[in-house]
């Protein structure tokens, strides 16, 4: 009795899974269900596809675009996969121009103050200037050259004066230290001095001599050029004694500068 028990249960299994094998195989069973299922696939690929050459057609402020040689994803395929192409060209252009002109201009002028520019030369010379010439008791044998400006603008004593007693044929040299380092300018009313040593303390020059006569020379803008007029100032009545020695100042602001050498 177990064994026709378990002859039956058998039997009926095989039964049961003959009948659903038949079910798989009539096209009506599970693999309707997947079949079913791709072709969505296939077409959601196609139409992804299909979109891509419109978005890719257009650039730019202006422009044309076509597609050609393409096609969808349901062009060529079977089943999941499928094959497609597309191309596309497109194409802009632009042109645009701007042009800008522009000037400005401006013109000023002014004037007020004082002139900038170098005052003009005006020498002193015996023209417009009182000349005086004395000896002073010191240093000893020393004189005193005074100029004084009598006219009505400024006049310039450039250099040291060029002196000259009577005939004699030779100038007397200045002592170079002491230039001074500008022009001495002198306004209306103003004086000017120079220094001379006329002979040696200790004796020590030659060719001793009594001036009577003394000429004193100015200079122009350039170390012994021509200042103009010279002036002949009155000496004492015994004359001034003076030797190889004599030497003169450049021309100074103030006597004792000019007294100092």
């Amino acid at each position: 009795m177990r064994i026709s028990r378990l002859q039956l249960l058998a039997a009926a299994g095989v039964a049961v899974a003959s009948l659903a094998l038949t079910a798989c195989q009539d096209g009506t069973g599970t693999r309707d269900e997947g079949a079913s299922a791709s072709k969505p696939v296939a077409s959601a690929s196609s139409d992804s596809s299909s979109q891509a050459p419109k978005e890719g057609a257009a650039s730019g402020d202006k422009g044309n675009g076509s597609t050609a040689n393409g096609s969808g994803g349901d062009a060529a395929g079977s089943g999941d996969s499928g094959k497609g192409s597309s191309s596309g060209q497109g194409s802009s252009a632009g042109k645009g121009s701007s042009s800008g002109q522009g000037s400005s201009a401006g013109k000023g002028s002014g004037s007020g103050g004082s002139d900038d520019g170098p005052a003009a030369f005006n020498p002193c010379n015996g023209s417009n200037t009182s000349v005086s010439a004395a000896p002073v008791s010191r240093p000893v044998n020393h004189m005193l050259i005074t100029v004084k400006n009598t006219g009505s603008k400024n006049c310039d004593l450039t250099y040291y004066p060029v002196l000259r007693f009577d005939e004699m044929q030779w100038v007397p040299q200045p002592v170079e230290d002491s230039k001074p380092q500008a022009v001495v300018t002198l306004a209306p009313g103003e004086s000017g001095y120079a220094g001379v040593m006329l002979s040696a303390a200790d004796g020590s020059g030659a060719g001793g001599t009594t001036g009577k006569k003394l000429a004193v020379g100015f200079q122009g803008r350039t170390p012994n050029s021509d200042g103009g007029p010279a002036a002949i100032p009155s000496l004492p009545a015994a004359g001034v004694y003076y030797d190889s020695s004599l030497t003169v100042t450049y021309w100074q602001y103030s006597k004792d500068d000019a007294l100092t050498y």
